[in-house]
């Protein structure tokens, strides 16, 4: 098989966003095929590089916990047998937290399809995560969507699946705050609490880190400046070693008290600099109301 036809393989929780991903890869010319029973995967590949006539294959599926659990279970090594084919496959895997797929379930009155049988809607989330813990675990790329709008969410798929067209590995950095929790799709987390904070100065207190005289306080801390340089030399040393891993993703946060000035100013300038030797880098700020994901 070509190595122009891309794969994405779209799985995780109900109500996490699947549907959501599914439309945005329709409308980047993908072929989507939604609730794909996965022993039928090698299939829908062969049909659709069969099919011909386009440049570049495009193939989005989607697959969920209906699905029979060995075929789950076999879904990682069905991938492996892609790849050696030639078949350049991403799996992307969405989920949130029970809290907010509890609120999702209630305000859309949808029943869970791991309800079908009357078990409450806690208890199927649960089963559900269960019973993709396969999937979870071969993903890719997981993303946490329970602070998430399906607007920005389309942004992510747009900025970090669609836009990995090649065999490069796609560097995330992204900002929070550990008051309103660590982001659940981290691979390295960082913790910017023991540098000054420009909360504390009237002045700053209402601005961010992309203010110009937030980045200008900060950056004139020597402490910041040296965090600044050992997470650089640590992912310049390590971004390589999962490239060599063929990773696609790598999802790197950076986080202070509140998640509005010192973690991003450090998630922009961190960006920057991995911008001189790398590409795709995008930023994201998972607790400022604007400016959220950023390309350059």
């Amino acid at each position: 098989m070509s190595r122009d036809l891309r794969l994405i393989i779209v799985s995780g929780l109900s109500g996490s966003g699947k549907t959501v991903a599914l439309h945005v890869l329709e409308d980047l010319g993908y072929y989507c095929i939604d609730n794909l029973p996965a022993a039928l995967l090698k299939s829908a590949v062969r049909e659709v590089h069969s099919g011909g006539g386009m440049k570049t294959e495009l193939l989005a599926v989607g697959v969920d916990a209906r699905n029979r659990p060995n075929d789950l279970e076999a879904l990682p090594g069905l991938v492996d047998d892609l790849r050696e084919l030639g078949v350049r496959t991403d799996i992307v895997f969405l989920h949130s937290s029970d809290e907010i797929l509890l609120r999702r379930y209630s305000e859309t009155r949808r029943r869970h399809p791991m309800a079908e049988h009357g078990s409450e809607l806690r208890k199927a989330i649960s089963e559900e995560r269960e019973v993709l813990a396969h999937v979870n675990n071969a993903a890719d790329l997981v993303i946490d969507t329970s602070r998430t709008s399906i607007y920005e969410l389309a942004d992510i798929i747009r900025e970090r699946v669609d836009r990995r067209k090649s065999e490069t590995l796609s560097v995330l950095i992204e900002s929070f705050g550990f008051k309103h929790r660590i982001p659940a799709d981290a691979d390295f987390v960082f913790d910017m609490r023991c540098l000054p904070n420009p909360y504390w100065n009237t002045d700053l207190r209402r601005l961010t880190g992309l203010d110009q005289a937030v980045i200008e306080y900060l950056d004139e801390q020597p402490n910041f400046t040296a965090m600044f340089e050992d997470i650089v030399g640590f992912l310049n040393r390590w971004i390589p070693r999962f490239e060599d891993a063929h990773r696609g993703y790598l999802t790197v946060a950076v986080g202070c008290t509140g998640g509005q000035h010192r973690s991003v100013h450090m998630a922009e300038r961190l960006a920057a600099e991995l911008r001189n030797n790398h590409e795709p880098v995008l930023t994201r700020h998972n607790n400022l109301t604007q400016h959220r994901i950023h390309r350059d």
